[in-house]
């Protein structure tokens, strides 16, 4: 820095002082918004409008400048934009013998302050982090945790801070055992977890498809000479009628399951015509167990006799078992039929010499979808496994051309996720089974996430659905999952501002498959940065540590990825066999990355989001708010 000859820093001074003040006229600009912000984050929502000022040019130039003069880059300006560039022209002034206007110390954070700021509000929305120095931990609840009080009990033991509920699956009765499983286990811990309720929102799903043979088959175990080690074992049960259908015992007459003991044999022809003797091993009041060395395929209707050695003592059947889940193969090059209409998709119809006669077909939950979508635009299915092109639009329905299934060839089933990047819907995010699911969530929860937020009316028609059912204070998260909420991810962050308590979850399952996985990770940065400009609290969400929490053991990527989610407020994880192990080995990576507290120096090119429609700079003559002279 003492090398720098005047004119370099005349220069450097003189660039500094234009971007303040480009970022006072864009401030100028958008003061009607900023004054809509709750009081607490009105500095908060100055600093993101002042960096997205910045960010709507290209300083890289500039920071290597400052850099290579031994002033600060500018790399970690996010949350105190011109605190930060104030610093460094308060040292150009000493150095130049110069004056300039100062700002107004109460509109905008310090260096310290934002950070303590930042701090505070993820303290108030999802409670203070367990341990110092960790990230807070969300954990999505099982349906088996509304039955089973040990599974809420156990997470919270092993660290969870926020108790997700999905509503998109069960209902009120689960939710409540969850919530009151969740008190007693906090009574018992001596702390406190806070519930967050995410609603189900407009998610596009494929229809039904056509079940599946009502068959279920036992197989012995076979060693590598195909003898077999041990039996296969069926267990069957009384069945009123053949409409019994359980899951877990294989309906038969009553009166056959009355008269068998063990030693008995139940004879059958299978569904491939084989015979089969089945010995009855064990008796009880509600279950008949059977071993066999033979495998066997029972359906619905089977005829079954009971047999006392030479003795046939008693007929019957078998009872209604329950469908195989059907599904539809496709490859790249197949065409799929999408229909508005919910009737059972099927596979293709083939003649016996494999020429498609009739294209797979499946229909769609949102009829809306009929009316937006056009030829061209793309179609994924299944979280991104299905990618296709649309090649013809009728008001009942639409082909898609597949270009790609899976590794080669998979197959669609039904309930599964569909996502149009290039389908403009206009879509309200709040359903009406949403609207239901809220008289529910707000005495209950301390959170709720707007799910599919695409634009600011969403989140007003939210704010204004909590006031009507007097919870205004109630933390709402904007879940950040689709194409359309990214590119307009700053108009959201100024208008959730009108709330305190308020975060952003980074929804990377639905949002990279909008925007294509080759740009998630310069995406999820991107929100990172404007959320600390906003000083909203993030949560990191998707398919973090999954394979440790489903098979106990994370692959070297997710290790990875765990590292940067620590760079969030919370992270989410989703319910697994090992997800204890996931909590503690997340908590135990946040405590180690956090002893490294610097920032990875940042250029700033042009940043797209920042173009944002209603922050273009008024360049009239009028002065800046904020300026006093000195």
């Amino acid at each position: 820095m003492l090398s720098s000859s005047p004119d370099q820093l005349a220069s450097l001074r003189e660039q500094l002082l234009a971007l303040r003040q480009h970022a006072l006229d864009v401030e100028r600009f958008g003061e009607d918004e900023i004054a809509l912000a709750h009081p607490s984050r009105r500095s908060a929502a100055r600093n993101l409008v002042d960096y997205l000022a910045l960010r709507q040019r290209d300083i890289s130039g500039l920071q290597r400048d400052l850099q290579q003069h031994g002033f600060s880059s500018l790399g970690v300006i996010q949350g105190h934009v011109m605190a930060s560039i104030d610093a460094v022209l308060g040292v150009l002034d000493i150095l130049s013998e110069q004056k300039r206007t100062s700002l107004n110390p109460d509109l905008y954070p310090t260096i310290d302050s934002a950070l303590t700021a930042l701090r505070t509000f993820a303290d108030e929305t999802f409670g203070p982090s367990p341990v110092d120095g960790t990230v807070r931990v969300m954990v999505t609840m099982p349906s088996e945790a509304a039955a089973d009080p040990a599974i809420v009990d156990h997470l919270l033991g092993q660290g969870m801070s926020v108790m997700r509920v999905n509503c998109a699956h069960d209902g009120p009765d689960a939710w409540s055992a969850m919530v009151e499983h969740l008190r007693r286990a906090e009574r018992k811990h001596g702390r406190v977890c806070r519930i967050s309720f995410d609603l189900a929102g407009p998610k596009l799903r494929t229809g039904p498809v056509a079940p599946g043979p009502e068959v279920l088959r036992f197989k012995p175990v076979r060693d590598s000479l195909g003898r077999p080690t041990a039996l296969a074992t069926i267990p069957f049960g009384p069945a009123a009628d053949s409409e019994e259908d359980d899951v877990t015992l294989v309906p038969l007459s009553v009166q056959l399951h009355q008269r068998a003991q063990p030693g008995d044999v139940l004879r059958l022809d299978d569904a491939r015509g084989r015979s089969r003797e089945l010995v009855v091993d064990n008796v009880g009041r509600h279950s008949l167990l059977c071993t066999t060395d033979r495998t066997v395929y029972l359906t619905s209707g089977t005829p079954v006799e009971l047999w006392r050695g030479d003795a046939r003592l008693e007929s019957g059947v078998i009872g209604k078992l329950p469908a195989i889940e059907s599904s539809i193969p496709l490859e790249a090059g197949d065409t799929l039929i999408v229909t508005r209409e919910l009737s059972p998709g099927r596979a293709a119809v083939v003649d016996d010499d494999d020429n498609v006669v009739e294209p797979a077909r499946i229909g769609c939950s949102l009829p809306l979808v009929f009316q937006a979508i056009r030829p061209d635009h793309r179609v994924l299915l299944d979280d991104g496994k299905f990618e296709g092109t649309v090649r013809e639009t009728t008001p009942d329905w639409f082909s898609v051309e597949i270009c790609r299934a899976g590794r080669g060839r998979a197959s669609l089933k039904a309930e599964k996720g569909i996502n149009l990047p290039d389908t403009l819907l206009d879509l309200p995010a709040l359903t009406d089974k949403d609207l239901e699911d809220l008289r529910f969530v707000a005495p209950h929860a301390d959170m709720v996430a707007l799910s599919f937020v695409h634009e600011a009316a969403d989140i007003d028609r939210l704010y204004a659905v909590l006031d009507q059912l007097e919870a205004p204070d109630l933390g709402v998260i904007l879940k950040i999952e689709n194409r359309a909420a990214f590119e307009r991810l700053p108009e959201l962050l100024m208008t959730a501002a009108k709330r305190r308590r308020i975060a952003v979850m980074v929804a990377r399952g639905d949002l990279g498959v909008e925007i294509g996985f080759e740009r998630l990770a310069e995406v999820q940065e991107e929100i990172l940065w404007l959320t600390e400009a906003a000083q909203v609290p993030v949560i990191w969400a998707t398919q973090v540590l999954e394979s440790l929490a489903k098979d106990g053991l994370p692959s070297r990527a997710e290790v990875t990825d765990a590292a940067m989610s620590t760079r969030s407020e919370c992270v989410m994880l989703n319910k697994g066999p090992h997800i204890g192990d996931a909590i503690r080995f997340l908590t135990d990576v946040s405590r180690r990355m956090g002893r490294h507290a610097s920032k990875t120096f940042a250029t700033h090119r042009r940043l797209n989001v920042a173009a944002t429609e209603w922050l273009e700079v008024d360049r009239s003559p009028a002065p800046p708010r904020g300026v006093a002279h000195v």
